[in-house]
This record gives structure tokens, C-alpha cells and sequence, in this order.
């Protein structure tokens, strides 16, 4: 399932370089103590996961030992329960050791993040609202992250702040009013989607009446959430509504529940604990 899924290839590069070198640095000393020869090892999940991170811990290993062997016995995106052995490798003693803490820090926290991920798409499945990512990841693994959000079943919102104009407070203010900001946006970068964050329901038909690809209303209770749906879906050129702030997985359903199209949440890739996992030396354990 790995191909399903789009790597970014660049991105796996760099991290992985700057994660071993920040690491290793001028070499492994500890590393150095041992006998250099063949030698196995194997990934185990200690805890119930979505596996993440194929390409960033082989990449690590492959970085130190081109001829490792890594044999995968899950695909990426599987859930696996406590006690799955994930894989099997086959190397070098020094880069299998030398590699271990920076493959496992990808492979830790992109499974967080795709396990994260899914528990949330999970609890809003057959609403027709989707999950998605913020800018609120890890400094350096927004790639990464975002990827891993996809592989839990989520769908990714902009990658930074080229790839789509989003227009929030701030903006507004300095622009004068929601229409000046909206019309500037457009004249300005009429290529990019436009994404527009309401405070109000008046601002909301504001937005509306100016036209945007995306409204995002922010902080809204119930009632009020439920009223922008039915004004929005009332308009005749009704667009997608996204939800953000106050969201968790506890109230998440009750939320899809009321006809949004989005729900953003900065908890998938900020919010996380790592999953956990070990690599051991030797051959994996044959009996139960």
C-alpha cells in the first residue's frame, strides 16, 4: 500500500539527512566498540498502531548500509496490534545500531500521527465530513506529518502559506472590512484557493455574497454552527464549510453530525504521543 499514497521523495531525503547527522555527527563512538559483521534485527509495535514511516526508516538504514535487507511484514497504513513484529533486517551490526534511534523517531511519531488521524476519521465515518490537517506540525517534518495524516485516512489542508490565500482576523483589519480583504485576495493571487475565516454569521453571508472556495467558521457553538449550515446551504452558490477550534474527539461526531464539509484539528499533528516501538538485535521471537 506503500505506492497508494504519495511520498514526498525530496522530503524524506532531507530528513533523514538531517536526522542522522544531527545524531551521528563526526560518528557513532558507542557503535565503534563493536565487532563489525553480518547481523539481523527486528521492528516491533508494543502497542495498538497504524504503521507509518516506511520510507524515512528505510531510507535511514539504507543510508548507512546500501546493501541492508528490509523486509517489511505490514503494509503502510495497516493497524496492527501489540506485539506485531513489523519487519525484519538484515545488515551490518554498526549501521543497524547506528540507525536505530533516527528510524525509530519517524517511525514513533509518523505512526502517531497516522493512528491520531485515524481515530478521528474513524468517529466521523458515514457523515460525509473529512479531517484535516493544520500547520500546527513538528518544525521541519510538515511533509512528513502531512503525509502520515493522509495515511490515517485524513486529507490534507495547505501546506504553507504559498499554496492557498486564507484570510482570518488580522487580515480583515488591515484590509478594512471581509470584502475589501476577499477582493484583494482575488486581484492579487487569482489562481489560489480562497479560504475565508467568518467570526459571525453576518460575516458569513458577507463572504457568501463576495464569493470564496472554502468559509471556515471558528469557535462556534452548537446552534450557531448549525445556523451556518442551513445558511450556507440555502445560498445559491453554497461552498464548503470548515470547522476549527474547540474540536475533540469526544464532541467530533456531533459535529460531522450537523452537515459541515470539514473539520480541522491542530491535535493530529501537535497534540501526539509517540508509538511504541523497539528494534532489536537477532531474529525475531517464533513462539507465542
Amino acid at each position: 500500500m506503500t505506492a497508494a499514497f504519495a511520498i514526498p521523495g525530496e522530503a524524506v531525503a532531507a530528513d533523514v539527512a538531517a536526522a542522522l547527522a544531527e545524531d551521528i555527527g563526526t560518528g557513532d563512538v558507542t557503535a565503534a566498540l563493536l565487532a563489525d559483521g553480518p547481523d539481523c534485527a527486528y521492528l516491533l509495535c508494543k502497542e495498538d498502531a497504524v504503521v507509518c514511516g516506511r520510507p524515512w526508516f528505510d531510507a535511514c538504514h539504507r543510508a548507512l548500509d546500501p546493501d541492508v535487507r528490509i523486509d517489511w511484514r505490514v503494509e503502510e497504513g495497516t493497524q496492527v496490534a501489540a506485539g506485531t513484529v513489523l519487519a525484519t533486517l538484515e545488515g551490518r551490526t554498526r549501521a543497524l545500531v547506528s540507525a536505530e534511534r533516527a528510524s525509530l523517531n519517524f517511525m514513533q511519531t509518523l505512526s502517531a500521527t497516522a493512528t491520531t488521524t485515524a481515530e478521528h476519521v474513524a468517529a466521523v465515518d458515514g457523515t460525509g465530513a473529512r479531517i484535516l490537517d493544520t500547520r500546527k506540525t513538528i518544525p521541519g517534518l510538515r511533509q512528513a506529518q502531512k503525509y502520515a495524516v493522509r495515511v490515517g485516512g485524513g486529507c490534507n489542508h495547505r501546506m504553507g502559506l504559498y499554496d492557498a490565500v486564507m484570510l482570518k482576523e488580522n487580515h480583515v483589519r488591515a484590509a478594512g472590512s471581509l470584502t475589501a480583504a476577499i477582493r484583494a485576495a482575488r486581484a492579487a493571487q487569482p489562481g489560489l484557493p480562497l479560504i475565508v475565516e467568518v467570526e459571525t454569521l453576518d460575516q458569513l453571508r458577507e463572504a457568501l455574497a463576495v464569493g470564496c472556495d472554502r468559509i471556515l467558521i471558528d469557535d462556534f457553538d452548537a446552534a450557531t454552527r448549525r445556523e451556518a449550515v442551513a445558511v450556507v446551504a440555502a445560498h445559491p452558490r453554497p461552498v464548503p464549510l470548515e470547522v476549527s477550534g474547540g474540536v475533540d474527539l469526544p464532541g467530533l461526531r456531533a459535529i460531522a453530525a450537523d452537515g459541515v464539509d470539514f473539520i480541522s484539528i491542530g491535535g493530529l499533528t501537535k497534540h501526539i504521543r509517540a508509538i511504541d516501538l523497539s528494534l532489536k538485535l537477532g531474529p525475531p521471537p517464533t513462539g507465542p
